[in-house]
């Protein structure tokens, strides 16, 4: 065992020996190939482009009468307190957490000399309506039913601190 560890040591001193013997060989043809490189002419170089200066502009809004494009533009809440308000003391109705889109008018019932409508929800159950009910998630207040649809009017923000009143309806469905 111990002569087999012996010539193993020896072979791998002879094989590091020969590998860097090969690092040390004849370099003069690649010395020859960098000296010819080196003597050839170089070639034109493009002169850099002319840097024009940059005109500063200035932008005057307020000589001409015009909104500066760098300020916020902020819309004017508006300031009408009598225009349509929901009423957040009323109850709120059982279909009000619906919205207004998952709602389907399934046909009217009479019923004394009274229309109702009906209205079905997602889940499958089937509601009566009268005018003056709430229905959707936008205060929408039923106004008139017909055999073919409810017509509402919903109160929904404007986006700058007020609302209005906007006509739907919820036809009969196929």
């Amino acid at each position: 065992m111990r002569a087999s560890l012996v010539i193993k040591n020896a072979l791998i001193v002879v094989a590091s020996a020969c590998m860097l013997s090969a690092c040390g060989g004849d370099m003069d043809d690649l010395d020859q190939y960098i000296n010819t490189i080196k003597a050839r002419p170089g070639g034109r170089i493009e002169p850099l482009p002319e840097i024009t200066p940059y005109e500063v502009f200035s932008y005057i809004a307020d000589a001409q009468g015009l909104r500066s494009p760098f300020v916020p533009d902020t819309p004017q809440a508006s300031g009408t307190t009598g225009g349509a308000r929901p009423d957040l003391d009323r109850s709120r109705e059982y279909l009000e957490s619906f919205p207004l889109d998952s709602l389907g008018m399934v046909g009217t019932l009479y019923i004394d000399d009274t229309m109702y409508g009906l209205l079905q929800t997602s889940d499958g159950l089937i509601h009566r309506v009268i005018p003056g009910n709430y229905v959707g998630q936008n205060d929408g207040r039923i106004t008139e039913i017909s055999e073919s649809e409810i017509a509402l009017v919903e109160i929904i923000s404007d986006g700058i601190g007020g609302y209005i009143e906007r006509d739907a309806a919820v036809g009969l469905a196929d």
